[in-house]
């Protein structure tokens, strides 16, 4: 739909999605009508009929107009399961191996993303620019972990501590940090590098060899550096945490959002919500990796600990939806895996309202990425980010697993992505086809 004059200049004709049942991102009841696009944000959303000299305009049919979804949690340059197998990997031969996983995103009607450590500014820079196909990206760098804690891969016979997860030299998965001035240091570095967040591994991990999952991680000193130094630029610190202690202990030093956090209780859950802060679980990667990860690589310790957090996340949920914790929605699924992203809708759905879930992948997760009322809206001022459902996943919301095939129309800033629905011109005419 875009075109470009000779000078590389986008020109975007006016788009109108028309006879749409519209979910705004909040309001569980659906309103009838039609939204107009212009310059890649949302001039007006009516409830009637729009037709527009000159646009292009789109039946939608009836079917569930609703905002871009958008996954908290990913790890774009996670492009194996067991990352051992990146060891000899170049940069340039993981980011060419990271292509078709960013792509699948975009197809499965993820609009935005957040990755919470490996994506860089030169990532987002090519999506921004339309480079490379895939969602829109707020990255975060390298995520930072002590020596010995989740993040630190090396060998027990290696003490070098600039080695990073996969061994290769490139740190674009963790980096050693231990004590506050070294924090200071690498949490304005990678600020200077374009971080949209800082990434801290609080806990024990899951695909980590050295840390029992219980574990806390990282002083209260070196927490509360991180979030100062982020706050003064206007961004925040998320949290790899699994244990009640290591999530307190994060929240109230000043990490805004808490991700997995499978082993708190409900009164950990009150703390966060009385925080203000975020709980984004990522539920589908422990389900689906415990099928596949013994075959995939992962050692016997890792796929232990695998079944141990899988078993407790259904109460994690539970006791986050009883003390009304805001929770995003995030994935974290890791090379072969990719293929789930969107299980994570029916898993959440175990628990939550469809129309909760929902909010989860849409406004809320705005709000984490700093977005609020630009993304994950459907609303005057907003970004166009749309997807158009065939059903209804407020009453049904599987439609929305699997690899987007019940979403014919994928919009992105204004940008038609993907159209199966019969679109035309309607070059001055009144009436629609």
């Amino acid at each position: 739909m875009f075109n470009r004059d000779p000078a590389g200049v986008h020109r975007m004709p006016m788009l109108v999605i028309r006879n749409a049942l519209i979910f705004d991102g909040d309001n569980p009841d659906l309103t009838e009508g039609s939204v107009v696009v212009e310059n890649g944000e949302i001039r007006e959303v009516t409830d009637g009929a729009a037709h527009l000299p000159g646009a292009i305009e789109i039946d939608a049919g009836g079917r569930v107009l609703m905002p871009g979804l958008i996954d908290a949690h990913v790890h774009l340059m996670a492009v194996h399961l067991a990352m051992a197998k990146c060891a000899d990997y170049t940069m340039t031969l993981m980011t060419a191996k990271s292509l078709p996983r960013i792509r699948n995103m975009l197809e499965r009607g993820f609009t935005t993303i957040r990755d919470v450590a490996g994506a860089d500014h030169g990532l987002r820079q090519a999506l921004a620019d339309g480079d490379i196909p895939g969602p829109r990206a707020f990255v975060g760098g390298p995520g930072f972990t002590i020596s010995g804690g989740h993040g630190d891969h090396r060998r027990k016979t290696d003490a070098r501590r600039d080695r990073d997860r996969t061994g290769n030299g490139q740190e674009w998965g963790s980096r050693i940090v231990d004590g506050p001035e070294e924090m200071r240091i690498a949490v304005r570095e990678e600020l200077r590098r374009g971080a949209d967040h800082i990434k801290l591994m609080a806990s024990g991990g899951v695909g980590s060899p050295h840390d029992a999952i219980e574990d806390w991680q990282f002083s209260e000193e070196e927490i509360r550096m991180a979030c100062s130094e982020a706050s003064a630029r206007g961004k925040y610190v998320c949290a790899h945490t699994y244990g009640s202690e290591a999530v307190r202990r994060a929240v109230a030093f000043g990490v805004r959002t808490v991700e997995h956090c499978n082993l708190i209780d409900e009164a950990t859950a009150r703390f966060v919500r009385d925080h203000d802060a975020y709980v984004v679980p990522t539920l589908v990667c422990y389900e689906v990796t415990e099928q596949h990860g013994e075959a995939l690589g992962l050692t016997p310790y890792v796929m232990e600990k695998l079944r141990f957090v899988n078993e407790a996340g259904i109460r994690m949920l539970e006791h986050c939806e009883a003390a009304g914790t805001k929770m995003g929605f995030g994935t974290d699924l890791m090379g072969e895996m990719e293929y789930a992203q969107s299980m994570e809708f029916v898993i959440r759905a175990r628990v939550q309202k469809p129309v909760d879930v929902l909010r989860s992948a849409t406004r809320i997760n705005a709000e984490i990425v700093q977005m609020e009322g630009r993304l994950g809206t459907i609303a005057p001022g907003a970004i166009a980010d749309l997807i158009l459902v065939d059903g209804n996943p407020l009453e049904n919301i599987a439609l929305l697993d699997g690899q987007g095939e019940h979403i014919p129309l994928i919009v992105k800033a204004g940008e038609v992505w993907r159209n199966r629905l019969e679109a035309r011109k309607a070059a001055g005419s009144r009436h629609g086809g």
